[in-house]
């Protein structure tokens, strides 16, 4: 068993008033010593599909001439023993009473990266998670992460969670991994069907996990973990 893990978390729609109801935090994982081979799978599959190694795997990229990459991708995800995948969906933010329960957006949305990561953690094992740079509040949201998620650890010494690093999305392949992922969840949750490619997508894993994906999975869930969170208030 790996002792070293690296996790990539993505988030989608966080605003509080961004006029989209569904909002989404993900996590993609693999044991540290497995990136580098992950990511070079990955490459590999972009050029056996005409892309250079250097095209950026996003969910709003997906279309009809593209679609057997996206699904070919998708299934290296699936077949892969050494990937994981944890996600949250809160499918009404309009649900949310902050007020009633004394905090902010911002207080809320860290609770949800715990209650994103918590199961994911196991006490004398090793993290390191990267975050993707969103906009110029990402180092605040780096650093109150990383205290959050000490603290709950009782990891003052930083021996669980080694770091909590920003990265850019067209650097990691398994960034890339978590967007398509999410972009999946987020569009069935969402009830779109204005792309064929995407629903497509949706039908691919649907079929190949025999999840619904808009119901939480088991909690223990090993290769595809979805909570889908209710208010208290809904």
């Amino acid at each position: 068993m790996a002792d070293s893990f690296n996790i990539y978390l993505d988030e989608s729609c966080h605003l509080e008033n961004d006029s989209i109801n569904v909002m989404m935090l993900g996590a993609i994982w693999c044991p540290q010593d497995k990136a580098r081979e992950i990511s070079i799978r990955v490459r590999d599959i972009q050029k056996q599909h005409g892309f250079a190694d250097t095209f950026e795997i996003k969910w709003t990229k997906v279309s009809p001439a593209k679609e057997a990459f996206y699904r070919a991708v998708l299934d290296y995800f699936l077949d892969d023993d050494d990937l994981r995948f944890r996600g949250v969906v809160i499918p009404d933010k309009s649900k949310l009473d902050h007020d009633r329960f004394g905090q902010s957006h911002n207080d809320w949305y860290y609770k949800m990266c715990f209650t994103l990561l918590e199961p994911i953690i196991v006490p004398k094992k090793q993290y390191s998670i990267y975050l993707d740079i969103k906009d110029t509040r990402s180092e605040q949201k780096r650093k109150k992460l990383e205290e959050v998620l000490r603290s709950a650890n009782y990891d003052g010494t930083g021996n669980i969670i080694r770091r909590v690093q920003q990265i850019r999305s067209h650097e990691s392949e398994l960034m890339q991994l978590a967007d398509l992922i999410m972009g999946i969840v987020t569009y069935a949750n969402r009830g779109l069907d204005s792309s064929p490619a995407k629903l497509s997508m949706v039908s691919r894993l649907k079929q190949r996990t025999g999840f619904s994906l808009t119901r939480s999975t088991w909690l223990r869930e090993p290769k595809l973990n979805l909570l889908v969170w209710e208010s208290s208030k809904s």
